[in-house]
């Protein structure tokens, strides 16, 4: 590999994880050799890119600069290449984030339908249903349910979900099934990613709205972890609809007034603000958009009628 084309790699990597050990085991490097090398670049520069310090490396102003043009670089690099191809296949790695109940439920399962196309494209999935500053961490392309953190990124709608309530058949043959939203603060109640609000939970039915605060029991911030707690009879879970629905499906749990709508969020898939997009991420994007739409029979057809 050319050596300014590594350098410029390296300095990349270093900037974006903050650290010289990280950027270097990505790289197969020591980090006293990426710390070298990167020395030599600015060196060949003339200016200081970072500054170093015991606790962090950060971009200088003229290091932040030469960030977005080395980026603008390799990727510009990337898209040669791949048009040199000309076979459409995909190479490197692909670093992907979103949500571990998006990935397990609907993206992982029909993954190999990108993946069989480039086998030479690695993908690195980071899945934290917490937001994540997608440039920072060198993240190419994120799927994302909710408001955009990002006004200035790039995102494609491809698709809703809404929330439900549910609970196992066995938490509610213990403690009664609610016949009206006040019902819910005299139940165990378990809130999720979806469920945290300091306003407590809004209800619509035919035209009427009603809000009601929950002291909930049991909270996680994940998903999956919250959708278990409700299949094993710990209480009453407001959630996406997409994040149980095989649990629903399958009767592990079932809806809990079903006839209160609670509203909806986007799905977006985002590409990162800053730099311009892979060839990689803009296929994936394009494909988990194309993947929404074939499924949207397994799940947005069987979510609530909202009147929406």
């Amino acid at each position: 590999m050319n050596d300014r084309f590594f350098s410029l790699l390296l300095f990349v990597r270093v900037a974006r994880t903050g650290s010289f050990s990280a950027a270097g085991r990505e790289l197969g490097l020591s980090q006293p050799t990426a710390s070298r090398i990167v020395a030599t670049l600015e060196r060949k520069v003339g200016a200081a890119l970072l500054t170093r310090t015991t606790r962090a490396v950060t971009l200088t102003e003229a290091g932040a600069d030469y960030l977005a043009r080395a980026e603008a670089i390799l990727t510009a690099l990337d898209e040669a290449d791949h048009a040199a191809r000309g076979t459409g296949e995909l190479r490197g790695i692909l670093r992907v984030a979103t949500s571990s109940a998006l990935a397990t439920r609907t993206v992982l399962p029909r993954l190999s339908q990108f993946t069989d196309a480039h086998p030479g494209l690695r993908v690195e999935f980071t899945l934290n249903d917490q937001r994540q500053d997608l440039v920072g961490e060198s993240v190419d392309v994120a799927v994302r349910i909710g408001p955009l953190a990002d006004s200035t990124a790039v995102a494609r709608r491809i698709g809703v979900v809404h929330r439900v309530l549910v609970a196992s058949p066995a938490y509610l043959k213990k403690a009664g099934t609610p016949s009206a939203p006040s019902d819910l603060p005299n139940h165990a109640v378990i809130v999720g990613p979806a469920g945290q609000s300091s306003e407590g939970w809004a209800f619509w039915m035919d035209g009427n709205a009603t809000s009601v605060r929950v002291d909930p029991r049991f909270m996680l911030n994940g998903a999956d972890g919250a959708t278990a707690a409700a299949v094993a009879g710990l209480g009453i879970l407001s959630t996406g609809h997409l994040s149980c629905l095989a649990e629903l499906d399958s009767g592990a749990l079932v809806r809990v007034l079903p006839d209160w709508a609670m509203g909806s969020a986007d799905i977006n898939v985002i590409l990162p603000a800053g730099r311009a997009a892979k060839p990689s991420a803009r296929a994936f994007a394009d494909f988990v958009s194309t993947a929404f739409q074939e499924f949207r029979t397994d799940f947005i057809k069987r979510q609530p009628d909202t009147g929406t």
